[in-house]
């Protein structure tokens, strides 16, 4: 292959050529297109500030790592680095695929990996301060206290939870019929204070949220009219719970994470919490692994006589 076509025009000329491929093959939207050239403009006048490179065929490896490395040095987020590393690769295979290099200098460049971020998770003890400070007087008392039971006593996703229909409640098995991604059916152990809420709730506050209704609805959980609780109103009810005992912003979906941890600290088995969650790969429970570590780390930090300092 010749390089005369790289050589004959300066180094920003072919950015155009794959902006318009962005645009023509990928249906590439302007704001895409627009992170593509700004990508790409910071990028080549590095190389051409810092190593006075003119055509595209004389950027090196070494060259690219050089622009990483100045991204981290300019406290870009690794995920910001992570995506103008990709732009940068596939600005360079699309050129040795165009017939416009002989070789692809940025084949061997990894793309960093993305920090994990570890799920919010509360302690056993404001779990606790959590579920038993819930008031359980009226009818939607009774109904919000049983729906943080059921979230944390169960690991339950918010749609699963909203989904639950009567049927689907087996006190005789201790199991909860859940529905959940992909319309996968699993069963899930229900037991403890979280019967014994759902009890309660069937007998003293349901039959108040279906009077109004001709039809009753099948779900579990009701709303004040008598129809299907909404996700919205889940998120509203935890999140006026947590600012009882001081936690902002409480999510549902943290209490599934306080679930999950606390059964893997309390020694129950990797895959059986994979199960109970619903995760199709255990790559995903396996996150829950870090988080117990980094609490461990913490409770170390605090205790360890010789940590003091």
């Amino acid at each position: 292959m010749e390089e005369s076509n790289s050589k004959r025009f300066g180094l920003m000329f072919f950015v155009q050529d794959y902006i318009g491929y962005l645009v023509a093959e990928r249906g590439a939207s302007p704001a895409t297109v627009r992170a593509y050239r700004e990508d790409l403009d910071d990028y080549l006048s590095f190389l051409k500030d810092t190593y006075q490179v003119k055509e595209a065929s004389e950027i090196s490896r070494e060259e690219i790592l050089a622009f990483q490395s100045s991204l981290h040095k300019r406290g870009l987020a690794a995920s910001t680095i992570a995506r103008r590393t990709s732009t940068i690769k596939g600005y360079h295979k699309f050129l040795v695929r165009e017939n416009l290099v002989s070789k692809d200098p940025a084949q061997m460049v990894g793309i960093p990996q993305k920090p994990e971020k570890l799920p919010d998770v509360l302690s056993i003890n404001q779990v606790c301060s959590l579920l038993d400070g819930m008031p359980f007087v009226t009818p939607l008392e009774i109904r919000d206290a049983t729906i943080l039971e059921v979230l944390y006593g169960c690991g339950l996703r918010v749609s699963e939870l909203v989904g639950l229909d009567l049927d689907r409640v087996r006190f005789d098995e201790g199991t909860l019929r859940v529905l959940g991604k992909g319309s996968k059916e699993r069963l899930v152990p229900f037991s403890g204070l979280a019967i014994e809420r759902v009890q309660i709730y069937l007998q003293d506050s349901r039959p108040y949220l279906t009077c109004s209704k001709a039809h009753p609805s099948p779900a579990l959980f009701l709303n004040a009219r008598g129809g299907r609780l909404s996700r919205q109103s889940v998120h509203k009810v935890v999140e006026k719970a947590g600012l009882r005992i001081g936690i902002k912003n409480l999510h549902p979906h943290t209490l599934r994470h306080s679930f999950a941890t606390h059964l893997l600290e309390g020694g129950a088995d990797l895959r059986s919490i994979q199960e109970m969650l619903g995760h199709s790969d255990i790559s995903t429970t396996q996150i829950y692994t870090h988080v117990q570590t980094a609490h461990l780390r913490e409770e170390y930090l605090a205790a360890h006589p010789r940590n003091n300092s």
